[in-house]
């Protein structure tokens, strides 16, 4: 028998011996981390549910941002109506805007780093012009690097992080229209 069938066979065997060990561990550490998770606090998102049934937004129509609200909010409590009267809260958004600053430069004088930014003006509102929301501002940042020698990459990335800035947007709104009460 070679040294190689003799390793394998004392290894099969401790193996063996301990499956049940390791069975037991495996066990205990899961529901650790289970316990873990539930004591942080964390939950999944679940429902969305709103204080108000029915909901117009008001923003110029090439907006991209306005589709993925409207998608967001079809699946939550509140219907979206295709117009104000008939609406109980309207959305006004009034500004959304992306900008692009430089950052840092290279030892040449050409641009390294970049800040994208994207603001977003939004107010809710109902048919008396109520504020449910007063007006606010959501303010996203993010930086990239920028490499002459990667234009296309880059040039990707930064229409990546935009959507990914739009998405966090989006998700910022729906969670303050969430806690939106209705003004007494």
């Amino acid at each position: 028998m070679s040294w190689f069938e003799q390793l394998r066979r004392v290894g099969g065997r401790a193996a063996k011996a301990h499956s049940g060990w390791s069975c037991a561990i495996g066990l205990v550490a899961t529901f650790a981390l289970a316990g873990a998770i539930a004591g942080c606090g964390f939950h999944l998102r679940g429902d969305v549910t709103y204080s108000f049934s029915t909901i117009f937004i008001n923003s110029p129509a090439n907006v991209p941002l306005t589709a993925e609200l409207k998608r967001a909010l079809a699946g939550g409590s509140a219907t979206l109506t295709d117009s104000a009267a008939a609406a109980q809260v309207i959305f006004d958004i009034s500004n959304v805007t992306d900008d692009k600053q430089v950052l840092s430069l290279s030892s040449g004088g050409r641009a390294r780093e970049y800040l994208l930014t994207k603001r977003v003006t939004f107010a809710l509102h109902d048919a008396g012009g109520r504020d449910w929301l007063p007006a606010a501002e959501i303010v996203i940042r993010r930086s990239f690097t920028f490499s002459e020698s990667e234009v296309l990459a880059r040039e990707a990335q930064e229409a990546k992080l935009y959507k990914e800035m739009q998405t966090d947007a989006v998700q910022q709104i729906v969670r303050r229209l969430q806690f939106a009460t209705k003004p007494v």
